[in-house]
Formats: C-alpha cells, sequence, structure tokens
C-alpha cells in the first residue's frame, strides 16, 4: 500500500507563511506527478499546486504568485511554500502522488489563516 505522509501546516495571521511537505516512501522511479489540492468548507475541492518529476509546474489562478511547489526527486518529496496567505485560503490541503501503482491522496493537512 502507497503511503502519502503530510506534514506542515496550522494556524497562521494574514500576510504569513507557511510550507507543507509531502513524502511518499519507495522508490522514486515510481513516483510521477506530485501536488496539492485543497478543500474549504462547504466548497469542492481545488486545485493549488502540481508539479512533474521532471519540475513542470501548474498552480491555481487564485495562488499564482504567492505559492511555490517544489521537489526533491530523491526523496519523493514535494514541498509548498505559501506566501502572502489570506483568509481565503482556509481550507484542508491534500497532497497528492500519482504512481505505477495508481492515484494516491494524504489524510489532508489544516491551514487556517487569521484576518
Amino acid at each position: 500500500q502507497v503511503q502519502v505522509v503530510e506534514s506542515g501546516g496550522g494556524l497562521v495571521q494574514a500576510g504569513g507563511s507557511l510550507r507543507l511537505s509531502c513524502a511518499v516512501p519507495g522508490s522514486s522511479e515510481s513516483v510521477g506527478v506530485m501536488g496539492w489540492y485543497r478543500q474549504a468548507a462547504g466548497k469542492q475541492r481545488e486545485l493549488v499546486a502540481i508539479i512533474t518529476n521532471g519540475g513542470t509546474t501548474n498552480y491555481g489562478d487564485s495562488v499564482k504568485g504567492r505559492f511555490t511547489i517544489s521537489r526533491d526527486n530523491a526523496k519523493n518529496t514535494v514541498y509548498l511554500q505559501m506566501n502572502s496567505l489570506k483568509p481565503e485560503d482556509t481550507a484542508v490541503y491534500y497532497c497528492n502522488a500519482i504512481t505505477t501503482w495508481g492515484n494516491h491522496w494524504g489524510q489532508g493537512t489544516q491551514v487556517t489563516v487569521s484576518s
């Protein structure tokens, strides 16, 4: 069974920063696209950012210019640096990894931005 292990998140004031990390233990050859999605209360899950193992990135419109996704292929780990956080960034953030064995989700980590 593929594990997706998230860390980071928490409570921060508007304008602050947080960093999320997500690791997929195992062979780096089996992990493809990794990324982050979020779901706010009463809303659908939406794309935050994704990154391929070649380093190509894609961001949701609402986070462009504020969030940066990066990746360490040797560690099968993806990072999400979140700057200039806004109250509307409050959500549960889910890590996603596509591997040889399928599509895998983490358990989610709460990010709360106070105004």
